[in-house]
């Protein structure tokens, strides 16, 4: 694999976590309809990708029509959100992630993380994979102006950096998360999305050290 042009110039790292470092789409789903169930709502019928990539303003907006009309928007993310994060030791890193992560953090590169996820959420995922002493700070669903696909969460990630675009290197597994990456003007590494324009196709995390420091990829045990 050749190193595209640009990315020796990449000075940190801005993962995505949901199905990017973290295989947390079981988990939403199973959280999603116990949460659900709380308040008498049966969404069974759901595929279980039905909302891979959507953050939960939006699955509530989209689901609003089955919903209580006196339910509480709050409250609805509430108990979706406590039966995720008391099951968070159910999740499993997406291999390679914490190994590259650790591969990056020994080299001196800044890592963060810029999730549409609530601010819960974030912090149970990075909990359970170990791996919040690894970055530097994290952008939530909480933090931001827009999620994505918006660009303001990477955007916001550069200016708290005190970097250029150009030199944080997104890593995403999402159309949505790529569209914001690239629109902020971000370089952009996605996991097993196919070839498109302004981002980089990777098939495995381990790829990435190759990318940015032009080293073998890192090991996954």
């Amino acid at each position: 694999m050749d190193r595209p042009p640009g990315f020796e110039t990449i000075r940190a790292i801005a993962w995505d976590v949901d199905g990017t470092l973290v295989d947390s789409e079981p988990l939403h789903h199973r959280a999603l309809l116990h949460g659900s169930s709380a308040f008498g709502i049966d969404l069974s019928d759901l595929p279980d990708q039905a909302f891979c990539g959507v953050h939960m303003g939006e699955v509530w907006q989209i689901l609003r029509p089955r919903l209580p009309e006196a339910l509480v928007e709050a409250d609805w993310l509430a108990a979706i959100n406590r039966h995720y994060v008391a099951h968070r030791h159910e999740l499993s890193a997406v291999p390679g992630a914490v190994e590259t992560i650790r591969c990056f953090t020994a080299r001196g590169l800044p890592q963060v993380c810029v999730s549409n996820s609530a601010r819960q959420i974030v912090d149970a995922n990075l909990d359970a994979l170990g791996i919040a002493d690894a970055m530097v700070f994290t952008i939530s669903l909480d933090d931001a102006a827009a999620g994505k696909p918006d660009p303001w969460p990477y955007a916001e990630a550069c200016r708290r950096l005190g970097l250029d675009p150009a030199e944080v290197l997104a890593i995403e597994d999402s159309r949505t998360g790529v569209t914001s990456a690239v629109a902020a003007g971000l370089r952009c590494a996605a996991l097993g999305l196919d070839e498109g324009a302004g981002y980089r196709t990777i098939s495995e995390l381990g790829e990435l050290l190759h990318l940015v420091v032009g080293e073998a990829a890192a090991p996954v045990r």
